[in-house]
């Protein structure tokens, strides 16, 4: 596809969400080190809904910055992955860079990836070199990610590190999927040809606390195994069969000691027990093909995946407009 001559050849989408308190110490560090590649680019914030004085800080940086700043505004909360689906609608750059606003992925390694998207890779992912997050989720984020590899056959090292690079080809296939819920690494893993994985410093978040819960990672690993794998549902067949032979089996020796050596009211308790232990794995099998339903309803329902309020770029937007939004 011939792309305009005047693009930038690289685009870097950030996703914001209530990120006022870092946003400064992002700028500090951000523009000049893209300054520094010598190369034209582009920087493209998405504000997922904040409910702080992000909006008008990044209006600010637009007016500052007209000519490689672009800012799409939700007029909602959609989630990191939709914001970064809207960035790359947006974006119009041969390369994509999607980084974090919390400042734990340096801005100082784009040039890295840039580098080795240049030696033919079209998906550069990266790995962190000494993570500065807690040791319970460091453990628990490995974990994740051994298990996800084993059910989806994604081979994503790091899949919660987001500096990542992508090119214009796997951007394209990404924007033609309406997937409501998905993960933008994966999708690009499963669309490239020629991917790889590099390591990158990781720092402390500037300020303000992660956006992620525990129950959002959890979430978010749900998501991403049944988004992309039909291997829990083939394991719950599976088990189901081998339950249905072993219980066939115990009603077997039940009836045989009935008839050889007679009833055993001790034997009741044990019976309760089985009982139990099947009913709960009959309701984990609910809750799982629940999953997979509400995914298809969800997505049959064909609503937007998300709501642009408006766009600040140097081409659409008028100074009134951004006078307005500063306020």
């Amino acid at each position: 596809m011939n792309r305009d001559l005047s693009y930038p050849e690289i685009s870097i989408v950030i996703p914001v969400y209530n990120e006022e308190d870092g946003l400064a110490a992002l700028f500090e560090r951000l523009y000049p080190a893209l300054d520094n590649l010598h190369t034209a680019y582009e920087i493209v914030f998405v504000n997922d809904g904040s409910h702080d004085r992000s909006v008008s800080i990044l209006a600010e940086q637009f007016r500052q910055r007209p000519d490689v700043t672009r800012v799409v505004l939700f007029n909602g909360n959609y989630g990191q992955h939709m914001a970064i689906l809207a960035g790359f609608e947006a974006s119009r750059g041969e390369m994509m860079i999607t980084l974090d606003a919390d400042l734990q992925n340096p801005p100082e390694e784009i040039g890295n990836l840039l580098s080795k998207m240049r030696e033919g890779y079209d998906y550069v992912g990266s790995i962190r070199r000494k993570r500065q997050d807690s040791v319970w989720r460091t453990y628990a984020s490995k974990l994740m990610n051994h298990l996800r590899e084993k059910i989806t056959n994604i081979k994503i090292t790091d899949q919660g590190n987001m500096l990542r690079a992508y090119g214009r080809n796997i951007v394209d296939l990404i924007n033609q999927c309406g997937e409501v819920n998905t993960f933008v690494p994966a999708l690009a893993y499963r669309f490239a040809r020629n991917p790889t994985e590099i390591m990158v410093q990781h720092e402390e978040r500037a300020a303000g606390e992660s956006k992620y819960s525990l129950y959002s990672l959890i979430r978010l690993n749900f998501d991403l195994v049944t988004g992309f794998s039909l291997v829990p549902l083939q394991l719950y067949s599976m088990l189901g069969m081998l339950m249905s032979l072993a219980s066939g089996l115990l009603v077997l020796i039940l009836v045989l000691r009935r008839l050889f050596w007679g009833a055993e009211a001790e034997g009741l308790f044990t019976l309760f027990a089985i009982s139990f232990f099947f009913m709960g794995v009959i309701l984990f099998g609910i809750g799982l093909l629940g999953e997979y339903v509400g995914r298809v309803f969800q997505q049959v329902r064909a609503r937007p995946r998300y709501v642009v309020q408006t766009v600040l770029s140097k081409e659409s937007s008028a100074p009134d407009e951004v006078r307005t939004i500063m306020e």
